[in-house]
């Protein structure tokens, strides 16, 4: 809101200073400093309310070292993340781009479905929370929905530039050049690294041409679900889910920033993507948010994020990284989401093969998600908070090394 109102002063007043709104990366700058405070200022407050209501966990007793002491601690703390993350957004963004509308649309999604959840828990007593089918069905709808958007609309578009002989060049800002809409990837470590989704049909002739949209649309539903489900796994300790989220967020805003600037796209050879580093903004809230809620939320917690904030981080994280067209690098980058839910999933099939099998079910791990395996042998909380922190950075210093090494 503000961005149009600066940019008004600025075209009809000749304003001095009113210009530095048309900089991204001045309004990236802002949207970080007021996604810090206000996590600050509406936390601690939001705190008091929730301690008010008796908004507390419910704690089931697993035998993890510290799980008690946790017991009555304030939840729904995801709210706090998304008030900072919406509110800077919606003053410094340019709100009618398709990317920061996508991104609003699917914060406040996962973040409606997180708050049902937390909301049957808390208020209606039930520790189940919102069925489990809802769950999916609300994370594969923002699926289709982000995936349909992306395939369909002509405002989603890359640059390429043309040499005079009509050939395709490496992105030139001198060369001529053409936004066309094509749903290509990023193929890391790979020297002609992008990978346009319908070559994998071409073979099946032109008949099949449009059948991609069969295989891009479901590859979107199964990223928001998986990942979306792995940061709600991950918050399990104090500070874990926030404190990776960050690292993430900041690692997306490079590319978002590079991916939308000709010179730098120009420079590091990669996919220019139109309007996408309006993202940064996005991306910079999404962070101040994340470090922001850190502030009460790592150890020892006074609030957890709750559904609330973990379903929407996972979310988000994913169709920031769909737009800027780096959904292969998911693995690495989000590999601590991706490996906490694996370690569910081969802990219960596990368990379920040797029942079948043996008459009763073995256990790969002590126990799981893989963060409390490490509890059940000895590890404070916090030490596994820092070295699952350790491993992130690692990851997306490995994610952004793709920009160069192929």
């Amino acid at each position: 809101m503000l961005y149009y109102l600066f940019r008004y002063l600025h075209e009809h007043f000749h304003i001095p200073g009113t210009g530095v709104f048309q900089y991204t990366t001045f309004r990236a700058g802002l949207s970080v400093i007021v996604s810090l405070l206000i996590a600050q200022i509406f936390g601690g407050r939001l705190i008091k309310v929730l301690q008010k209501k008796q908004v507390g966990e419910t704690i089931r007793d697993l035998g993890l070292q510290g799980q008690l002491d946790k017991k009555g601690t304030p939840t729904m703390g995801g709210l706090i993340i998304l008030l900072a993350i919406l509110v800077p957004v919606l003053l410094f963004a340019r709100l009618r781009n398709i990317y920061i509308i996508l991104m609003l649309l699917s914060t406040v999604w996962l973040g409606l479905i997180g708050f049902l959840d937390d909301y049957i828990k808390v208020f209606r007593k039930n520790k189940e929370g919102l069925s489990g089918r809802f769950k999916i069905l609300g994370q594969v709808g923002l699926g289709i929905t982000v995936g349909w958007v992306l395939f369909f609309s002509e405002e989603v578009t890359i640059r390429q530039y043309v040499l005079p002989n009509g050939t395709l060049s490496e992105i030139d800002a001198s060369k001529v050049y053409h936004d066309v809409h094509l749903m290509i990837t990023t193929v890391p470590f790979m020297k002609n690294n992008e990978l346009n989704y319908g070559d994998l049909f071409a073979s099946a002739g032109d008949m099949f041409n449009g059948l991609y949209s069969i295989l891009y649309i479901p590859i979107v539903i199964f990223l928001v679900t998986a990942i979306s489900n792995g940061a709600n796994l991950t918050d399990g300790l104090d500070g874990l889910a926030a404190g990776t989220s960050a690292i993430i967020g900041v690692t997306l805003a490079i590319f978002a920033f590079v991916s939308g600037n000709a010179l730098l796209a120009d420079y590091l050879d990669v996919m220019f993507i139109p309007d996408s580093g309006e993202l940064v903004v996005f991306c910079t809230a999404f962070v101040g948010a994340c470090v922001g809620f850190l502030w009460y939320n790592s150890y020892p917690a006074q609030v957890f994020m709750g559904d609330t904030g973990s379903l929407a981080l996972g979310g988000i994280i994913t169709v920031l990284a769909l737009i800027v067209r780096k959904e292969i690098l998911i693995p690495i980058l989000c590999g601590v989401f991706i490996i906490e839910n694996l370690s569910v999933v081969v802990q219960v099939g596990w368990f379920k093969y040797t029942k079948r099998k043996y008459g009763e079910g073995r256990r790969l791990l002590r126990m799981s998600p893989l963060h409390h395996h490490y509890q059940k042998l000895g590890y404070h909380e916090s030490k596994i908070v820092s070295r699952f922190w350790i491993v992130s950075i690692m990851l997306a210093i490995i994610t952004l090394v793709t920009l160069k090494l192929r």
